[in-house]
């Protein structure tokens, strides 16, 4: 009789010389003595060379199972038979044992990552992103790009769209995508080396850039109006019919309009309640009927309270578009106000079917809402100019102040730090910036930087999220001859906290294109003037309704120069700083922009207007609503 060592020697010969039936009839032999790793290896090679593949997959899962150095090897061949075989359970169950293993390796992180992504479980697979975005493959590339989160702020996702940007440096979506991750962390270098590609893009009317990018992101660097409507644009979005069949449709007017809020952000921490809440506490329950359509994430509801004032509150968070446009019809609502448009995490796709007679957006995206049924945006004369009219979707109504609410009773003012506190010089003066600093652009910070040249004693706090941003903002400024010392950061603190601090600054610099939007609005509140600069498109216009509306058009510059020599000037005249600080503080409780009752009334009437037309059957119009008469006394006297 052969020994072990003679049949596992002629299987092997057998092996490499592609006698494979011989090399399996030695196995069979071997295998009534001997079932080691080794033995269940080579058996399992040679029933692949036979096309026994998933016999060979259920070997080396044996050999496996047996331990030993290699254990995980043999995991892997199995993993990538059964996934081979379209045997994806079983695949995955394999996976389990690589999932350390698959970090690094790009073709287990392929396997697996597929066929998590198969089942909707996207986010427990990321951790392979990096392996995949490496990998020379490009399917696995392919794979990378769909895993990332869409959050530039995450770490993981700026590493692996700059590796996939490495392997395909001519990719346009990769370089969309990778700018918006430099922005976020304020990565000047790679901001100015790609900047210009785009520049000559949009020169050459090359509508690839256009079909790529993202109408949000579009928005802070890209001011043409016509071509911020057409990003993204899909012809196939809805039917051209939708609009009009979905107008006249059956619905049951009643004596109360109907109202309902789509969003995700109702929770009291979330900018758009800041501003929103006072409004919605302020609807006439007599004439109006609120329903707040939630998809709000149940994270920020957990330790939420105080919502029961705010309407009546349908959670559609689980639900399909379909399913919550047919929630929002069988609550008969009137006029539907979409509130996220192309912001993170919002569904305006929700009213493609047919949700209301009237559907509207407003407050969360500050431009045209592209591939979305809407009737109107709403807005005011400052940030939807008669000269914007072509350039959007959909047709303006206008509130005859500002567009932006405001709640004076959730935003307290207190006296609660010292410069010293901040540490701010005492004798400096301070110009601050409090906006998320992915809106501070090349042009920003390099006008910062001439108004900081020109200003010797002075100091710009910044208020910074991220240490990348902190160390390349601070690279930028000191590679441009501004001492370190003149930089103070500031981190992220309480809202009280921040409300606070804000007027240990002289004058807040806005940023541009994209403008602070409820930060302006703080910064007014807590008593700081705030330099903004006119705009070419809504984003950039919000500082200029707001100032308006606190009655300080005066800080308003006509473009960059303007901007450079008030900041100069009022460096220079710090009487003119307490001028315009004694102003907001004689206007916040008398002028407009804090007004929630008179804004909710303002609101109302645009309501009605839209209702009417709606009511007669007439297509939708451009609305602009008249204003109440002027207060003189204040609409809200502050305890001491």
């Amino acid at each position: 009789m052969l020994s072990q060592q003679t049949l596992f020697s002629d299987a092997s010969k057998s092996f490499h010389r592609g006698r494979y039936t011989e090399a399996l009839a030695s196995l069979n032999k071997l295998l009534d003595h001997a079932t080691d790793a080794k033995t269940y290896t080579l058996l399992a090679r040679t029933l692949v060379a036979l096309g026994f593949r998933e016999d060979a997959a259920r070997t080396y899962v044996l050999a496996a199972e047996l331990g030993g150095s290699r254990a995980e090897d043999y995991y892997a061949e199995a993993m990538k038979l059964y996934f081979e075989l379209g045997q994806e359970d079983m695949a995955l169950s394999l996976g389990n044992h690589l999932l350390q293993r698959a970090q690094k390796d790009p073709d287990l992180a392929f396997i697996i990552a597929s066929l998590f992504w198969k089942r909707g479980e996207k986010d427990m697979i990321r951790v392979f992103l990096p392996a995949l975005s490496m990998s020379s493959n490009s399917q696995h590339n392919s794979l990378a790009f769909l895993l990332l989160t869409g959050t530039p702020e995450n770490d993981r996702d700026r590493e692996s769209v700059a590796n996939l940007l490495n392997r395909m440096p001519n990719s346009l979506i990769l370089i969309m995508a990778h700018l918006v991750a430099q922005r976020e962390v304020n990565n000047y270098i790679e901001m100015e080396r790609l900047q210009p590609r785009l520049d000559r893009l949009l020169r050459a009317n090359d509508q690839r850039l256009l079909e790529v990018e993202t109408p949000f992101y579009n928005l802070h660097w890209l001011t043409d109006e016509a071509l911020n409507k057409r990003v993204g644009y899909k012809a196939d979005a809805f039917p051209a019919s939708h609009p009009a069949e979905r107008r006249s449709m059956p619905h049951r007017w009643g004596k109360k309009l109907r109202i309902g809020y789509l969003s995700s952000d109702f929770w009291s921490q979330h900018a758009t309640m800041k501003l929103f809440r006072a409004v919605l506490t302020a609807h006439d329950p007599e004439r109006f009927d609120i329903t707040l359509f939630c998809y709000t994430d149940l994270q920020h509801l957990e330790r939420e309270t105080g919502r029961d004032d705010w309407g009546r509150i349908v959670d559609v968070r689980d639900l399909s578009y379909p399913e919550t446009a047919a929630v929002i019809r069988e609550h008969e609502i009137d006029i539907l106000v979409e509130m996220k448009g192309h912001t993170r995490g919002g569904r305006p796709g929700i009213l493609n079917f047919k949700a209301a007679p009237v559907q509207v957006a407003w407050l969360g995206f500050p431009g045209t809402t592209v591939n979305t049924d809407l009737d109107y945006i709403i807005g005011d004369h400052h940030v939807l100019p008669d000269a914007s009219k072509p350039h959007y979707w959909e047709k303006f109504c206008r509130l005859p102040e500002t567009y932006q609410p405001n709640d004076p009773y959730q935003r307290p003012r207190r006296d609660l730090f010292t410069r010293a506190d901040a540490g701010l010089p005492e004798d400096a003066f301070v110009f601050g910036s409090f906006n998320a600093t992915r809106k501070i652009s090349i042009a920003n910070i390099n006008l910062w930087i001439r108004i900081l040249k020109a200003t010797p004693k002075s100091v710009l706090w910044i208020m910074c999220k991220s240490n990348e941003s902190h160390d390349n903002i601070l690279r930028k400024l000191t590679s441009a001859g501004i001492e370190s010392r003149r930089i103070v950061f500031t981190k992220v603190v309480s809202y009280e906290e921040h409300l606070a601090r804000l007027s240990l600054a002289d004058i807040g610099l806005d940023t541009y294109p994209y403008n602070g939007h409820t930060t302006t609005s703080e910064q007014l509140w807590a008593g700081l003037p705030v330099l903004t600069m006119k705009g070419q498109h809504f984003a950039s216009r919000v500082s200029e309704s707001l100032l308006n509306a606190i009655g300080m058009p005066d800080l308003i510059a006509r473009d960059e120069a303007d901007y450079l020599a008030m900041a100069i000037d009022l460096y220079e005249n710090p009487e003119r700083v307490k001028a315009f600080k004694q102003r907001l503080d004689e206007n916040r409780l008398v002028k407009p922009l804090f007004d929630a009752d008179r804004f909710c009334r303002h609101l109302e009437t645009a309501y009605e207007m839209m209702a009417d037309r709606a009511r007669r059957g007439l297509e939708p119009d451009h609305l602009d609503v008249p204003a109440l008469a002027p207060r003189t006394e204040p609409f809200l006297i502050e305890a001491d």
